[in-house]
């Protein structure tokens, strides 16, 4: 039996990768990597026998129990199975999951964090996510929930409402909802509001505006995921912070 590594892939930029990680990846036998994985990345996978994309863009048919099923049957045929996810394998990634699936199978893991780009996009657009004078508190939450969770982003409404930051992943197709439950939340309208898309890679672009026009702004530049969306004063200090533009 061998054993399943849950490998954060960083948010993008192939040298945001930790040193564990690489390592891994060099003695890997498998790689069953995520869509959004640098394919730069996977060059460091050496030794790897086999490497299977299991991408959940809209049309491919993986399911989470076929993933967690596959791990399964690659940890009896392989002594290393890295399970490579971007950004971070236990923040929005279904990392918790899998591990479940592991442990009720037997199968030993190990988890190797990564650079998750919710923090990392707002540093490569020059936004600091606290400030002592703008912000003491962070949220990141998902852009849209599981089906048979409700409204996908009513949730959003009590934490637009007490918390100084909000960051959001998985948010641009749902924008106009999320925006929607930032002015209930009783937000005033010039609340500022980013959005970075292709974060810490050499397509980043960031967009910067208001909930009264960010929803026309992200129209009218065509944003597509991966995106951030960050939300609060922090947001001010761009222009004055940002450092890859420089």
């Amino acid at each position: 039996m061998g054993k399943v590594y849950l490998v954060g892939a960083g948010p993008g930029d192939p040298e945001l990768i930790t040193l564990k990680a690489l390592r891994i990846l060099e003695s890997a036998d498998i790689v069953v990597y995520d869509r959004l994985v640098n394919p730069e990345i996977l060059r460091y996978a050496v030794k790897v026998k086999e490497m299977i994309c299991v991408g959940k863009e809209r049309g491919e048919n993986w399911k989470q129990e076929e993933i967690n099923k596959l791990l399964i049957e690659k940890a009896r045929q392989y002594d290393v199975v890295v399970r490579l996810k971007n950004g971070d394998p236990m923040l929005f990634s279904r990392g918790g999951e899998e591990c479940e699936a592991l442990k009720s199978a037997g199968v030993m893991y190990e988890i190797v964090p990564g650079v998750t780009s919710a923090l990392a996009a707002p540093t490569y657009a020059g936004i600091p996510v606290t400030h002592r004078d703008r912000s003491s508190s962070v949220a990141i939450v998902t852009g849209h929930r599981r089906e048979g969770y409700g409204d996908d982003v009513e949730y959003l409404r009590k934490i637009f409402s007490s918390v100084d930051t909000i960051i959001v992943l998985m948010g641009v197709s749902n924008l106009e909802k999320i925006i929607g439950e930032a002015l209930s939340s009783g937000l005033p309208a010039s609340t500022p509001v980013a959005i970075i898309e292709n974060a810490t890679l050499p397509s980043q672009r960031v967009f910067a505006g208001s909930l009264e026009n960010i929803v026309e702004i992200a129209r009218r530049h065509d944003v597509k995921p991966p995106a951030v969306l960050v939300f609060g004063k922090v947001v001010e200090l761009r222009e004055k912070l940002k450092w890859i533009e420089e």
